[in-house]
């Protein structure tokens, strides 16, 4: 009897060695991003002079907040199994529309006048117009049943156009607006300060404390986790699935139409091509920041850590002066690694949590 309990001890200790093993490395994986986060700015502060600085940090935050609205936005779409290309389109789409009601105003032809509305009523215009796009592009998957990346795809194309379109292929400059019009202080959402930090900082922190918390503690956030990880029993459940889905296009749309704004605020300007392959860095920012393209894993602090990961990357490679071409080559692989990593994420999960039944059921 004693000898049978040994051998069972003997056997079950290399069981546990290489769970606690495979444990170890799940939890690396799970880590990744802000391994990765830790080691560019390592890297970076050793290589680049005055990378730390205060003044250098603002300026990268700065840029990464613009990449942030749109990762923060296209999260809850990756979640649910899906995906926006025409983020980066909405972006230049909603500048343009910005820019076209600060510099020409909305033409009455009947009356013959044009309105030049104060910045106060552009920027909910802008949003509600970012937001409806998303809600178009979810109402056509859901009701067609079109495959979210030809859909969006074909969206994008639709929007560039759009951008063209509406000033003729120019950029509308000079956005600061005029006093005796009352349409002044576009400029400040993209240049103004508050406590030490721009506006555009604020901004993301809270964006994505507010979607952290939709994600977290309301409903809506469970049921797109639901719908990710399996949609047909999240709505046998009880979920609308169509209604989620459309929600989650018009979140998308909307952070897309945000960050529209706060590029043409800080440039004062707006151009067409504004946004052109933005949504490649979104894409890349929350699949390194851990959210599964297969659907139901993902978190908002994973993405923001993502972005973050994009932005230095990005800013500290010019700040070494590495080739354009170089630095699109780098981001390539990048996004390779990321996505082979979350496979081999997926895989550990699922072999874990079958050790874990045959355990439960050994015991039982």
């Amino acid at each position: 009897m004693m000898k049978n309990q040994q051998s069972v001890a003997l056997a079950g200790a290399p069981t546990k060695a290489f769970q606690s093993r495979e444990g170890l490395i799940l939890l690396l994986l799970k880590m990744r991003t802000f391994i990765a986060l830790i080691l560019i700015v390592g890297f970076f502060s050793v290589t680049v002079p005055d990378f730390l600085a205060v003044g250098s940090m603002v300026i990268m935050i700065k840029h990464i907040a613009i990449n942030a609205f749109l990762a923060l936005g296209i999260t809850f779409v990756i979640i649910t199994a899906g995906i926006d290309l025409s983020i980066g389109a909405t972006l230049g789409l909603c500048g343009m529309i910005a820019g076209w009601m600060i510099t020409k105003g909305i033409i009455l032809p009947m009356f013959g006048i044009a309105i030049f509305p104060s910045v106060w009523v552009i920027v909910p215009l802008v949003l509600l117009i970012g937001g409806l796009i998303g809600a178009a592009n979810g109402w056509i998957i859901t009701r067609y049943n079109v495959a979210p990346f030809i859909c969006t795809l074909g969206t994008m194309y639709i929007l560039r156009g759009a951008s063209m379109l509406i000033s003729g292929g120019e950029t509308y400059s000079g956005l600061g607006g005029n006093e005796q019009l009352g349409n002044t202080g576009f400029e400040v959402i993209g240049a103004g300060y508050f406590l030490g930090l721009p506006w555009a900082i604020w901004m993301m922190i809270v964006l994505a404390l507010v979607i952290a918390y939709v994600a977290r503690r309301l409903p809506f956030g469970r049921q797109v986790y639901a719908i990710g990880d399996n949609e047909r029993a999240a709505e046998l459940s009880g979920v609308n699935v169509k209604r989620v889905k459309i929600w989650v296009y018009t979140i998308s749309g909307f952070c897309a139409a945000i960050a529209g704004i706060v590029v043409s605020s800080q440039l004062v300007a707006s151009h067409p091509a504004n946004g052109t392959s933005f949504e490649m860095n979104a894409i890349a920012a929350v699949v390194l920041g851990g959210t599964s393209l297969a659907g139901g894993r993902g978190t908002i602090i994973g993405t923001l850590i993502g972005a973050f990961v994009i932005g230095f990357l990005a800013d500290g490679l010019i700040m070494m002066g590495v080739s354009e071409f170089w630095q699109m080559v780098i981001k390539g692989v990048v996004i390779i690694i990321a996505v082979i990593i979350d496979q081999m994420q997926n895989r550990m999960q699922q072999k874990a949590a079958v050790v874990a039944q045959k355990t439960l059921l050994e015991k039982g």
